[in-house]
């Protein structure tokens, strides 16, 4: 049982080489949460593992997934092999550790974690924008054996193996920034449609929370993860975050499907 959530595809890209090699179930996290009559209790089989695939949001774990985690329940958890997997355009700071706090209190533990370094896609502050070309492509190969060795890994079962990119000043990134980001870019409210627009509603049609209306152009609710798939998906460019998104770029996997 594969849980992910992912904007532009590196998360899900990787669910998908999980799923298929663990020979797991593949579950998307934001129709689970946008669903009003889910229980979120999840009955294991005998063999089952329990994944948890995500991106990295301002160093740590998007809200959405930890509020996931926080109400998931398995109902016969008995010694289930669980482990995360985070996509990251860098570093994760203190992710290991807030993973390890969200299931404190629950009867299961994380047997594996690991990130995979993918292309950047956040582009909503100054002084961040897409990787160049070349390097997005560097990523992409390197990934791919990552994902290998991750795969065999979990294949054996292996316990207590972590391999998460902390980095540096991580207790600055995951305790002092992330709170802010949560706070003050986890918000629609700058999203805005240029007329450029051709109301073509890929915006609508690939926003995970279902937070996009196209009408005239697209209109956004106040349901939004700041995963910026609206802004990367436009075909004319036309979505932009405020002013914070002139002359940046775009960005989707290879493999994301339109």
């Amino acid at each position: 049982m594969i849980f992910y959530f992912s904007g532009t595809g590196n998360s899900k890209w990787i669910a998908g080489q999980v799923t298929a090699y663990q020979n797991e179930r593949m579950i998307s996290i934001a129709e689970e949460m946008n669903n009003p009559n889910n229980t979120f209790q999840y009955t294991l089989g005998e063999n089952e593992k329990a994944g948890f695939i995500f991106p990295i949001y301002s160093w740590s774990p998007p809200a959405i997934v930890m509020e996931f985690i926080r109400k998931l329940v398995f109902t016969n958890y008995n010694g289930h092999y669980c482990f995360f997997v985070c996509s990251c355009g860098d570093d994760v700071g203190l992710t290991q550790k807030i993973m390890n706090e969200i299931v404190s209190k629950k009867e299961w533990k994380w047997n594996a974690g690991f990130s995979v370094i993918m292309p950047n896609n956040y582009v909503s502050l100054p002084g961040f924008d897409t990787d160049p070309k070349e390097l997005e492509q560097k990523k992409l190969i390197e990934s791919v054996a990552k994902v290998k060795r991750v795969n065999e890994i979990l294949a054996k079962r292996t316990d207590n193996i972590f391999e998460c990119n902390k980095g540096g000043f991580a207790f600055l990134k995951s305790r002092i920034i992330n709170p802010l980001f949560n706070k003050y870019q986890v918000t629609a409210k700058p999203f805005r449609a240029t007329d450029d627009c051709i109301a073509c509603g890929l915006c609508e049609k690939h926003c995970p929370m279902h937070n996009v209306k196209v009408e005239n152009k697209p209109v956004w609710g106040d349901n939004c993860t700041s995963c910026l798939a609206c802004y990367h998906i436009c075909p004319r460019h036309a979505v932009h975050y405020g002013k914070a998104t002139k002359k940046k770029h775009q960005y989707l996997h290879p493999e994301y499907k339109l």
